[in-house]
């Protein structure tokens, strides 16, 4: 029995080592575990972080196309005015020749067909520059001459010999002007 006893200690000795072993196993198993959890955990915050940045290059991407098709097609509006205030200038030179009364009725015609095209213009945006009266300014007027006056102030505008035309804050022509400038004592 004493050897029988002996042998069930030696066997509780290796369950036990083994039992050890196991745990030691099952340990750095959870460990490895762990680490990989870890570390899966890790790249998938990375691949987040990489899509919003993706998905914030993209929306910077789509609103700076939208911004620059706007500016493609107000140069394209503006290009067209372009073309156009010479023709409106034509029917201003018309309409204010004198004619004789036969022609009348050709007048009508072109003041209607002018104010058709004026209106037109102006629906696209663009401003017709009305500077009597107001200070020179270089950015919006051209001088093209001058008139020496004591009855307006230095730098007025007198005159307006080509109206001027603004699209979306743009300048198209600047307005060529007659300007008043105060006369040198003698």
């Amino acid at each position: 029995m004493a050897d029988m006893k002996t042998n069930l200690d030696q066997g509780d000795g290796r369950v036990a080592a083994e039992q050890s072993a196991e745990a030691e196993e099952l340990m750095d198993d959870s460990a490895a575990a762990d680490l990989e959890v870890a570390k899966l955990a890790a790249d998938l915050d990375e691949l987040r972080q990489s899509l919003l940045r993706r998905q914030a290059d993209f929306d910077n991407y789509r609103k700076r196309i939208e911004k620059e098709r706007s500016e493609d097609s107000k140069r394209a509006a503006a290009r067209v005015i372009e073309l156009l205030i010479p023709v409106i200038d034509d029917f201003e030179h018309a309409l204010s020749a004198q004619g004789e009364s036969q022609c009348e009725s050709f007048r009508r015609g072109f003041e209607l067909i002018y104010k058709h095209l004026l209106d037109s213009v102006a629906k696209t945006g663009t401003e017709r520059i009305e500077p009597i009266g107001k200070m020179f300014d270089p950015h919006l007027h051209q001088a093209v001459d001058r008139i020496e006056t004591a009855e307006y102030q230095h730098g007025t505008i007198v005159q307006v010999l080509h109206p001027g035309y603004l699209f979306d804050g743009r300048v198209l022509r600047p307005a060529m002007v007659r300007v008043a400038v105060t006369p040198l004592a003698a």
